[in-house]
């Protein structure tokens, strides 16, 4: 006689960030984004045990603007460096800054636009009329006064780019708020008696991460872009450094005869800011799949 199999049936729940994690794996650009972004990330960490700095750029500058070649794969700048050595190497001032500069934008941005969007009334109009002030200025002439007033250094870069992206996220921050502050839980947790920094901090900054989150990754490109922007006019990270903007600088009055000398940055710069902006359009989708077109 058969019998009967009642054993119960486990159901596999996921949690909330391997669901994020699934819905991201569908997108191949998103996750073609992410492993060249993994990969340059590991290539600036490793750069230092690969190439002998000193040794094979600083000291070799007997072979001045060579065409690549099996010996210089890239080809050799106006002083006989190795431009491949000096693009990866590059690639750790540039994420350095990018990294630093959101970091900044996000501790002083997200508290400004999640105070705007929960307190409203005055101290929204003020918050926000500030920060449509800023945002009616070009951000890279921002960015040249504070570098002009500050100094010439790359912490006071990573400084001018972070400043510039601050209206972006307390704008972003307060949207995100406003679409939460009256519901269920936030009048619950009045109710119990949690003051305006609790709940701000407990129950209205954890559900508003997701547009945050997205707009990170979409400011890093943005980011690296403008401190290579700096950089290219003589206002960033200080030479000999091997900043990619500032290669491009040095390369522009080479570009005739020796094009290479601005290619090969340049692409690394392009292709870096193209593979963040996969990202956030991944993260964008995963995050919220309503907003995917």
């Amino acid at each position: 006689m058969k019998q009967e199999n009642n054993a119960p049936v486990r159901i596999k729940h996921r949690s909330q960030v391997q669901e994020v994690w699934r819905r991201f794996r569908k997108s191949r650009s998103a996750v073609l984004g992410l492993s060249f972004i993994l990969l340059i990330i590991l290539i600036s960490l490793l750069a230092g045990v690969i190439f002998d700095y000193d040794t094979q750029v600083i000291s070799a500058v007997g072979k001045r603007l060579q065409h690549p070649s099996l010996a210089h794969p890239f080809g050799t700048d106006e002083l006989g460096r190795d431009i491949l050595i000096r693009v990866l190497y590059g690639a750790r001032y540039s994420l350095a800054v990018g990294f630093v500069a959101v970091l900044v934008s996000l501790i002083i941005g997200v508290p400004l636009g999640a105070i705007a969007g929960y307190c409203g009334g005055i101290v929204e109009n003020v918050i926000m009329r500030v920060n449509d002030v800023f945002l009616a200025l070009p951000s890279i002439f921002i960015a040249i006064a504070i570098v002009s007033a500050l100094g010439k250094s790359t912490l006071n870069l990573m400084i001018a780019v972070g400043v510039c992206s601050i209206c972006t996220f307390a704008q972003v921050t307060r949207a995100a708020v406003l679409t939460v502050r009256n519901n269920d839980y936030i009048e619950a947790a009045r109710a119990i008696g949690a003051n305006n920094l609790q709940i701000i901090a407990q129950h209205v900054l954890p559900n508003c991460l997701a547009p945050v989150i997205v707009q990170t990754t979409f400011r890093m490109g943005s980011a690296i872009v403008s401190a290579a922007s700096l950089s290219f006019l003589g206002l960033g990270v200080p030479l000999p450094a091997p900043e990619w903007g500032a290669m491009l600088s040095a390369g522009r009055n080479y570009i005739l005869g020796y094009s290479y000398m601005t290619l090969f940055p340049g692409l690394a710069l392009l292709l870096t800011v193209i593979a963040f902006n996969l990202v956030g359009d991944g993260l964008r989708d995963a995050l919220d799949p309503k907003l995917k077109h």
